[in-house]
């Protein structure tokens, strides 16, 4: 036992001295190729399996011939080892040099295909997680791309827009200060208009600029669905009556959310406004609330007899900038008066953004006659 107890030492020992060299070389070479430190680990495996066995010949006190056969085969095996090392580190290095490649494709702008062949477990794991990544990146390069169009669109549609009230106004106090105006009251008036008009517009441009910053202060409370259309068909009625719309308001449930007011009155008003100057006089816009058929939310939709939206456009609709095509013209046969001036196409991207500021969802679908609107909020805990 004595005997057996001295040669487990001796062999401990030669091993622990390989071993601790070879940690010290793989810290000398941690910032080399895997080809690299696969070749020492090898190494340091067989160094120690031979330190150890050369340590217990010795001990043993082995002829000299059996010593060097001992040496011989220890050898051979390192010699293997050590081949089978740089084959296998070659075949690691090369398939993550081609791993590499196909990621700095996508990372310049492309999609990330994994490259052929066979591969460790480790670098098909990466490549599922670079192929997941190439498709949040297209993604959000598709996002940016709209989100780059409709910046354009909306500089060059709100230029215009300040272009013409601008001109408008000029044009009217060169006439007042010249005496040429032959009603001053209606150039006043007039006036008067174009400044809430541009108000209106600088209005929502501030409250666009601070939904995008994520700078928009709510103050919700618990109020009913039924009070906040309430208010919303209040501010609205005047210009319905106007235009020879219905309003329709009699489908609303009492169910309680947790918002705040002022932006959601602000939400619903701007979905009224809006179908009430897309639907023909004489026509209908119905606006209702109800709780989800799962209970988890409260929906609260607005209709209108706009004619519908055409189905390239319907996802465009929440887009800053958008405001419609000559497409959305109400249904054939049913007489309508001109439209009011339209906006800078900024309403429906504010209704989207103070919705999903309270974690709900806006969305839009054509019906029968027209679209609806449809704002989806959930149900306080």
């Amino acid at each position: 036992m004595k005997d057996i107890l001295l040669i487990a030492v001796f062999a401990f020992g030669g091993a622990v001295c390989a071993g601790a060299v070879g940690a010290l070389v793989l810290r000398l070479v941690r910032h080399r190729s895997v080809a690299v430190s696969l070749t020492v680990v090898a190494a340091v495996t067989v160094t120690a399996m031979l330190a150890g066995t050369l340590a217990v010949a010795q001990a043993m006190f082995l002829s000299r011939h059996d010593l060097g056969v001992v040496t011989l085969v220890v050898a051979m095996a390192a010699v293997v080892a050590l081949a089978v090392a740089l084959l296998l580190g070659r075949w690691v290095v090369a398939r993550s040099r081609e791993l590499s490649l196909a990621a700095r494709d996508f990372g310049d702008g492309g999609s990330f295909a994994a490259p052929p062949g066979l591969a460790t477990a480790e670098l098909v794991a990466l490549s599922r997680e670079l192929a997941a990544t190439s498709e949040k990146l297209a993604v959000s390069r598709e996002r940016e791309r709209a989100l780059e169009t409709s910046r354009r669109e909306l500089v060059a549609w709100i230029s215009h827009d300040l272009r013409t009230p601008l001109a408008g106004l000029r044009a009217m106090s060169e006439a007042l200060e010249d005496g040429m105006a032959e009603d001053p009251a209606r150039y006043h008036r007039q006036i008067r208009t174009e400044v809430d008009r541009l108000n209106s517009m600088v209005g929502d441009l501030f409250e666009l600029s601070r939904i995008h910053a994520g700078a928009l202060a709510l103050s919700p409370s618990r109020m009913s669905v039924y009070d906040l259309v309430g208010d919303a068909l209040s501010g609205v009625h005047p210009l319905a009556r106007e235009r020879g719309v219905r309003l329709d308001g009699g489908a609303v449930d009492r169910v309680p959310v947790e918002v705040d007011g002022k932006e959601m009155t602000r939400v619903l008003a701007n979905l009224l406004i809006n179908a009430i100057r897309h639907t023909p006089a004489d026509g209908t816009v119905a606006i209702a609330a109800s709780v989800r058929a799962d209970g988890g939310a409260v929906v609260v939709s607005v209709t209108d007899g706009c004619g519908g939206i055409p189905p390239q456009d319907l996802p465009r609709v929440f887009d800053t900038g958008w405001r419609g095509t000559p497409a959305r013209t109400p249904p054939a046969g049913v007489a309508s008066v001109p439209a009011p001036p339209a906006g800078a196409g900024l309403g429906l991207a504010i209704v989207r953004g103070i919705v999903e500021a309270h974690a709900g969802r806006a969305a839009v679908r054509n019906v029968p006659g027209g679209c609806r609107f449809e704002v989806t909020l959930p149900l306080p805990a």
